[in-house]
């Protein structure tokens, strides 16, 4: 049994008590409520529900786009041991032998549980907005190459990332559909009358979502608004959810602050990007074949454009900087519990309620973990 302050479902219980029983929750709430013995107060402790990222590159040196079953394993580890108790692996656009590769390595750890899926970032993407992924490894829209992936994924797939103006992006999307994954625009060079287009005729099918909003995309301009507005426009519509990696280093502040102003956090998923020099020193990595440098926690490719190249953040890192833009501590959190889970289909995860998995994140007053708990087992626990 843990005793805290409880922040979960958008909401805060400043003196909470959570009990488990196996891998679920059996309470969740007030201590006033709680009808058996007490555990002691712990005003400076913060109970979280387990944080959920989709969309995740790496950590601990490994990356999901290159990394053996062992590095795999690692990167996960790290990020779970930081409070991200759901994780979906991103991939980066590569030949369709690489990817055929890395679904073989990866689903079998999607099927045991591992992992919560994986993300296909391309390569149906737009090379004028490839920003860290390799414009060789782009290619048109080809509904054979992603039906031949998904089958060969076995469920393991659960997003993909598309540019709207992909050639037969209507047919992509239903695949994706029928598949039960989760379409998500971004990479995009579309204006914003394409872009609203073909959200309205995705969004009818059920969830969607924009990859990295304001990333790999232009920027909203009084006179060409582009992917931007159309996609803050179609979450206040209900129609999609945005991701925002709001790290400090992709988007500033403000920027995070206005988005949650205009569609809340419902409409929201927090993300990392992260690649394979989260958790790591600065240094030399790589995103995929490309090569990246890390300096000062910033990853950028080398040569080229020098574009950010993922980010080196943990999830509970990301809701910490959220927080310090003045998002309200029960909104950050549900932006990368609640609202993400319920994109990705799950009811099992994401909330602090009875019934759900038994995944828990404590942390002090400024969101530094001191354990994590994932289906009733710790798997994180500092010494007191």
């Amino acid at each position: 049994m843990l005793r805290g302050r409880l922040v979960t479902g958008g909401s805060v219980v400043d003196d909470g008590v959570l009990a488990v029983a196996g891998d679920r929750v059996a309470f969740a709430g007030p201590a006033s409520a709680w009808t058996g013995q007490l555990p002691p107060a712990a005003p400076g402790t913060l109970l979280l529900p387990g944080l959920v990222d989709l969309h995740c590159h790496g950590a601990a040196g490994h990356g999901f786009p290159d990394a053996d079953v062992a590095g795999v394993r690692a990167a996960a580890a790290h990020h779970r041991a930081h409070g991200t108790t759901t994780l979906v692996a991103s991939l980066v656009s590569a030949p369709a032998a690489v990817l055929r590769e890395r679904l073989a390595v990866l689903a079998p750890l999607v099927e045991a549980g591992e992992l919560a899926g994986v993300h296909l970032e391309g390569p149906f993407l737009s090379v004028a907005r490839c920003g860290a992924q390799d414009p060789a490894a782009l290619v048109p829209g080809d509904p054979a190459l992603l039906a031949e992936l998904l089958t060969l994924g076995r469920g393991a797939v659960v997003s993909m990332t598309l540019a709207p103006e992909v050639a037969h992006r209507a047919e992509l999307v239903e695949l994706l559909r029928a598949h039960g994954a989760l379409p998500s625009f971004g990479h995009t060079d579309a204006g914003a009358a394409e872009v609203t287009a073909a959200v309205r005729s995705a969004a009818s099918g059920g969830r969607l979502s924009a990859t990295h909003l304001f990333n790999g995309m232009p920027p909203l301009l009084s006179r060409s608004p582009g992917p931007v507005a159309a996609c803050l426009a179609a979450a206040a519509r209900g129609e999609l959810v945005v991701e925002l990696v709001a790290d400090g280093v992709h988007l500033a502040p403000e920027t995070v602050a206005m988005v949650f102003d205009l569609v809340g956090p419902g409409a929201i998923v927090l993300v990392t990007d992260a690649m394979a020099a989260a958790g790591m020193a600065d240094g030399d990595y790589h995103l995929g074949s490309l090569p990246v440098a890390v300096r000062d926690g910033v990853a950028r490719l080398t040569g080229g454009s020098g574009a950010i190249a993922g980010g080196t953040a943990r999830l509970v890192d990301v809701v910490r900087s959220t927080v310090a833009a003045g998002v309200p501590l029960a909104d950050a959190v549900r932006s990368a519990t609640a609202t993400p889970a319920r994109v990705l289909g799950r009811e099992d995860v994401g909330e602090l309620a009875p019934g759900r998995r038994a995944d828990v994140l404590v942390t002090d007053p400024e969101l530094n973990p001191t354990a994590v708990l994932r289906a009733g087992v710790w798997v994180h626990r500092e010494e007191s």
